[in-house]
């Protein structure tokens, strides 16, 4: 099985997007993505220095650009991406550009969105100084203490070995002064304290502009950043982009539940290199790929042709299949018929939690896929609906 996924803020370096220009499709393309986000997109991948590009408001939409632009060369034709890709996942502003690329938004819709997101954490991160550091290594448990000790919010937990802590300045420069034991500690190049409370005023702001955004459910099944879940419907899918901007980041839940799925292997989209690296050292056994040029395309093609293949719930239409969120034990909650929006059809108990499992949609009650007791792992079929009136 294989799993694409998106970098966030703090991947980009000057000048990474120069050999993607020497395509001429892709230098059309980003020009309109420069149009819809009101930023010279060509300029800040290519000239711009890295002062300028670390800015919120220029980073973010850059990102999301470069993951669409690569993505469309990657997959020249979209809806082979639906028959190869298992499953998809984005770590931070990256979940934007996976949306997208699983028809949850369209791209003009993902470039306003990131454009505000980005405007509207620079100006929450202006209010006071605050930042972010990776921590890696020293003894997990004494890493976050000392994290929580300093005041500071463990803002992503990425796995294998790594912490990002995030607070004020003078918060990171007292952590700095007096640190876990055994670990190495890298001030990242942005420029707030996201995924923490710091970043709460822009999640008021982006909840506003969600109501009027229309969204389709995913294509391929979503892992959330939010707690590692799968994840296909459409508004919870956009409820969880503007709810992630002040809450912690767990790519190691996200990078659990790809095991659990069985991927093989990973390909990560520009500016890549970062969460391959962290996928070598916590998915061993996978075969990564970190796209960073077009030179890399023919090696994405041939991981594509070796380890492609549909998820075990995307061959089903996402509006009517509730899928596993995670691994674990089912337990039914009903025998009813037909289910509401909002209902729970029972849960998922694994050593580490009890999961509710929701349903999307109203329906009714088709088939049961998972009967009480079984052992389900993540985006497995748990029961099909149908409309009232569509049978």
């Amino acid at each position: 099985m294989l799993v694409v996924v998106a970098p966030g803020q703090g991947s980009q370096v000057p000048g990474f997007l120069e050999p993607w220009l020497a395509i001429p499709r892709v230098h059309d393309r980003l020009r309109w993505l420069s149009a819809v986000a009101g930023i010279d997109l060509i300029a800040h991948g290519t000239t711009s220095d890295a002062d300028t590009i670390k800015d919120t408001a220029v980073a973010q939409p850059l990102i999301v650009a470069a993951g669409l632009v690569s993505l469309l060369e990657i997959f020249p034709h979209p809806s082979e991406a639906y028959t190869n890709v298992g499953v998809g996942a984005g770590h931070s502003v990256g979940e934007i550009t996976i949306a997208v690329g699983a028809g949850v938004l369209s791209a003009e819709q993902a470039m306003v969105f990131v454009r505000e997101r980005g405007a509207a954490m620079a100006k929450a991160a202006a209010t006071t100084p605050t930042g972010m550091t990776a921590v890696l290594g020293g003894d997990s448990d004494e890493v976050l203490a000392s994290i929580a000790s300093h005041g500071l919010t463990a803002a992503n937990m990425n796995g294998a070995g790594q912490v990002v802590a995030a607070g004020t300045i003078a918060e990171l420069d007292a952590f700095d002064e007096n640190p876990p034991a055994g670990a190495r500690r890298i001030r990242l190049q942005v420029a707030g304290a996201f995924h923490t409370e710091h970043m709460r005023p822009a999640v008021a702001l982006l909840g506003d502009y969600a109501r009027a955004i229309s969204t389709h459910d995913a294509r391929v099944p979503l892992l959330s950043n939010a707690d590692g879940q799968v994840v296909r419907e459409g508004r919870d899918i956009l409820t969880r982009l503007v709810t992630q901007v002040a809450n912690p980041v767990r790519w190691d839940l996200c990078m659990e539940t790809m095991a659990d799925m069985g991927v093989t292997a990973l390909i990560e989209l520009p500016p890549a290199g970062t969460l391959a690296g962290l996928a070598k050292r916590a998915l061993p056994g996978v075969e990564v790929l970190a796209v960073k040029t077009p030179d890399d395309i023919a090696a994405a093609h041939d991981l594509i042709a070796r380890h492609g293949a549909p998820s075990a719930a995307a061959d089903e239409p996402a509006w009517r299949l509730v899928v596993a969120p995670a691994k674990g034990t089912f337990r039914r909650n009903s025998d009813a018929e037909k289910f509401s929006a909002g209902s729970t059809i029972g849960t998922i108990t694994s050593l580490r939690e009890t999961i509710d499992v929701v349903s999307p949609h109203d329906g009714l009650v088709v088939e049961w896929l998972a009967s009480d007791g079984d052992p389900v792992n993540p985006g497995q079929g748990i029961v099909r609906l149908h409309p009232e009136g569509a049978l």
